[in-house]
């Protein structure tokens, strides 16, 4: 496990015990409510619900720290750390935003989330699985972890999904309008003018990595790609 990537579980798998035994008091305060950040300015909450899950939703954390470990290990060898963590709380951070954004929205389906509690990382996870797909689009990932698709079909399909149960209200603690905001803000991100800093960081660390190789001797031979 990469060192942010084993970072980000350990904060969150902290947090989760502390909210297991005062939920109210976590989850009412570091909570993503849009109400709160409108009516009485804590802009804190758009940073500190990524690391809240429902206490009484094991699945929920369970499943977002796996999918951590399965697209960000990846992301975080391609990047680095200091690009990997850029990413990630630029993606969640930018889900919560246009979470509250999309709560002042006049519709039906929008109105229910103005004074709801959003809790999870799923907004930067839905970014690390789209820039997972985005890298890598032929490698095979298990949508829904059932079935095996390619990445780019996968994400496709679970970026589909966010967004009809956006528009037809289906959002609960876990809105589907910070998932497909989750999406939105990575491809913007990774599309942009950033895209080329991060391939760009990736090159250098990759030099480097060659340059540590060549010092102490290690190099590839045969085959089957060994190293020795």
């Amino acid at each position: 496990m990469t060192p942010a990537v084993k970072a980000i579980v350990i904060a969150n798998v902290a947090v989760f015990v502390v909210t297991f035994i005062a939920p109210q008091f976590v989850m009412g305060l570091f909570g993503l409510s849009p109400a709160a950040v409108v009516n009485d300015l804590q802009f804190w909450r758009p940073v500190t619900y990524l690391f809240v899950h429902h206490p009484l939703n094991f699945t929920h954390i369970l499943f977002n720290m796996l999918a951590l470990w399965m697209f960000g290990v990846d992301l975080e060898h391609r990047w680095g750390t200091r690009g990997f963590v850029r990413y990630y709380f630029v993606t969640g951070i930018g889900a919560g935003v246009a979470t509250v954004l999309v709560s002042l929205l006049p519709f039906d389906a929008t109105r229910g989330i103005y004074n709801a509690i959003t809790v999870g990382a799923s907004g930067a996870i839905y970014g690390l699985i789209l820039a997972w797909a985005m890298l890598f689009p032929h490698r095979q990932m298990l949508f829904m972890f059932v079935f095996p698709l390619p990445a780019r079909v996968a994400a496709a399909l679970m970026g589909a999904m966010s967004f009809f149960a956006a528009i037809g209200g289906s959002n609960s603690t876990v809105a589907e309008a910070t998932h497909l905001a989750g999406f939105l803000v990575g491809w913007l991100y990774l599309r942009g003018p950033r895209n080329l800093r991060l391939e760009l960081q990736y090159r250098l660390t990759k030099w480097r990595m060659d340059r540590m190789r060549k010092r102490f001797n290690v190099h590839q031979g045969g085959r089957d790609g060994r190293v020795h």
